[in-house]
């Protein structure tokens, strides 16, 4: 694995975790809120995804090794810009999309508003970031989040509190021509499971919905599903 250091069009250093082995294709890997690409979590995610692919997984801003302030999915979508101009510069024949949470939802709209993303998938996206239900008090939250609890990420997370302008997943989700695979959890106290089926009904382009039964909230579902969720997002970039 070797760390890259990238710069987005407003200047703000993101560090992404690069895992390469002369594939002709690339998998971006976009962590949610509070988590990161050194996160126990998406350094497995990222190796699953680099037993047949090589990988690209970023800090977005105001995360991790990254710079700035995390704008809550308004500022974000320069991120993934900066991955996706970094994986064409290294000339990848197919560059795809994977989205956790908050990083799900971004997922969607920087396949809406560019035609350079060749598979998407997007685990427990949101509709409208503003419906997001989020019940942390729930033991299915909190309990979940104390397991993965590490400090130094924690302790990394840097929030703009300052109110701005999103772009809604469920107003853009017709715009995506990518083939899409939406996941989510029956049982997620975040971003609950009507959001991904509406955003997998609206959605006009060759799509696929998973839900795991029982199953919680986004990098989750690979962590209690492991061997299913794994093959499953294989088969489906393969395809």
């Amino acid at each position: 694995m070797q760390e890259v250091i990238l710069k987005t069009e407003d200047n703000v250093k993101i560090a992404v975790n690069g895992y390469f082995s002369s594939k002709d294709e690339v998998v971006i890997v976009a962590p949610g809120w509070c988590m990161t690409k050194d996160s126990d979590a998406f350094k497995q995610i990222s190796e699953m995804f680099a037993s047949e692919y090589d990988v690209l997984a970023l800090d977005f801003r105001g995360h991790g090794k990254s710079g700035g302030l995390f704008t809550f999915a308004s500022k974000e979508l320069l991120d993934l810009d900066a991955v996706v101009n970094y994986a064409k510069e290294k000339g990848y024949l197919k560059i795809h999309l994977t989205g956790f949470s908050l990083g799900a939802g971004l997922a969607l709209i920087y396949a809406a508003q560019n035609n350079n993303i060749d598979k998407v998938i997007s685990v427990s996206p949101y509709t409208d970031f503003s419906k997001i239900e989020n019940h942390m008090w729930k033991k299915e939250a909190w309990a979940e989040t104390f397991k993965k609890f590490e400090l130094m990420r924690f302790m990394s997370i840097r929030p703009d509190i300052i109110p701005r302008k999103k772009v809604k997943p469920v107003d853009i989700i017709k715009d995506v021509t990518s083939p899409t695979l939406f996941v989510a959890g029956s049982k997620d106290p975040t971003v609950y499971p009507w959001h991904t089926e509406e955003l997998y009904n609206k959605a006009e382009c060759e799509k696929e919905y998973k839900l795991y039964k029982d199953g919680i909230h986004a990098e989750d579902l690979f962590l209690y599903f492991k061997e299913d969720f794994s093959k499953m997002c294989l088969d489906w970039l393969k395809r």
